[in-house]
């Protein structure tokens, strides 16, 4: 009976006293905020500010989006591009920071208010929570400037590889494990494939890969904030890839003119701004390779949901007008096509460490986010 009672005495205490692998969340296009100080000499309106003695919420502020204020946001969220240093910055007056490093709290929503449009992280976190894992402990985020790419990283790569280390410290020198989303994905492949293998080896568990790109906001009109995204090179690297589409694959139609991945330069020149041109040359063969990151992965992803193929402008429309949109047969997860979601299978065979699948039907790009299955698998990764 003792025995017994202290065999039961010992399970109980380990059970207590498991450590769970720690997590830091990579979010994708759009998923980290911005806070923004001013100091210009123009702006688009009267009713903009141009001078503010302390920081607002820049992105993802809702007032900020309102009709006609708008112009504000995207003349203070804009980008310069430099073509002899290859390198981008804010206009003149505008002073940006990403707040939040290593907290979940600005990764979990994209808004202050916390309105439930903008959920991000929030219900991974909270279920996280549950299993017995603290907030900007064993859960951490790693937000960053997602209007950039990985070629103008290296501040945020060297503070992301310190906060691996300290996160790993922080839990008893336990192995964290990566979970990125959208576009936080190729960036934290980009980081990987610079690490040496015995420090991967370390303090590396495994990286889940959560729909594998941007957050839309469904109630902005695309042309209202076009010459925002046009300045972002992470625009210019999300563009599909040579390597998943083919040279003869029709991207864009047009009256007189079609656009296929071997046209991106008669694109830019076409649409007048070969500062993109010049970005997708930067940004173009950072992951094209597509190099194994030499951890486990878990591959998680929606389908089954008719997904943007084609672009197509009929009469008069190009290129100032909205255009229709074809899906053809692509079932991808209503942002992403189908054949980048699977993008991760090409590493199978091709690393020791294993590449596992989770495909979720009719789980859409960012409500997969709080998609009870992914949820489920989640917690079978992380607490079994």
């Amino acid at each position: 009976m003792f025995r017994l009672i202290f065999t039961c005495l010992i399970l109980i205490f380990y059970c207590e006293c498991k450590i769970l692998n720690p997590v830091i969340l990579v979010p994708g296009d759009g998923g980290s905020e911005f806070v923004a100080k001013l100091n210009k000499t123009t702006a688009p309106h009267f009713w903009c500010f141009r001078h503010t003695d302390y920081y607002f919420s820049l992105w993802l502020n809702l007032d900020q989006l309102a009709p006609f204020v708008i112009d504000c946001f995207t003349d203070n969220m804009k980008l310069l591009y430099d073509r002899e240093k290859h390198v981008t910055r804010n206009p003149p007056g505008v002073e940006t920071k990403i707040p939040g490093w290593g907290d979940t709290r600005t990764v979990e929503w994209l808004d202050p208010s916390q309105c439930s449009l903008t959920y991000y992280f929030s219900s991974i976190v909270n279920a996280m929570v549950k299993w017995g894992y603290k907030r900007n402990v064993s859960v951490r985020g790693a937000p960053y400037d997602f209007r950039k790419a990985p070629n103008e990283y290296a501040d945020f790569y060297q503070n992301f590889r310190n906060l691996v280390e300290e996160t790993y410290a922080l839990n008893n020198n336990t192995k964290v494990v990566l979970l990125g989303h959208s576009m936080g994905n190729p960036t934290t492949l980009y980081f990987l494939n610079h690490q040496p293998p015995s420090w991967k080896d370390k303090f590396i568990q495994s990286f889940i890969s959560l729909a594998g790109d941007n957050l839309d906001v469904p109630f902005v009109k695309a042309l209202n904030v076009r010459v925002q995204q046009r300045s972002m090179p992470s625009t210019a690297w999300l563009m599909p890839s040579d390597m998943f589409w083919g040279k003869d694959e029709i991207l864009i139609e047009r009256p007189g003119r079609n656009y296929t991945v071997n046209d991106y330069k008669q694109f830019f020149m076409d649409i007048n701004y070969i500062d993109g041109w010049y970005m997708r040359q930067d940004t173009a063969n950072l992951i094209r390779s597509l190099t194994p990151p030499g951890v486990e992965v878990h591959c998680v992803h929606g389908y089954g949901i008719p997904t943007p193929r084609t672009l197509v402008y009929t009469g008069n429309m190009w290129p100032d007008t909205q255009p229709n949109v074809r899906t053809d047969d692509d079932l991808g997860d209503g942002t992403v096509n189908i054949r980048s979601l699977k993008g991760c299978l090409h590493w199978q065979g091709k690393q020791p460490q294993k590449i596992y699948h989770f495909p979720v039907k009719y789980a859409e790009h960012r409500k997969i986010l709080k998609n009870k299955d992914v949820i489920a698998y989640l917690k079978k990764i992380l607490t079994s």
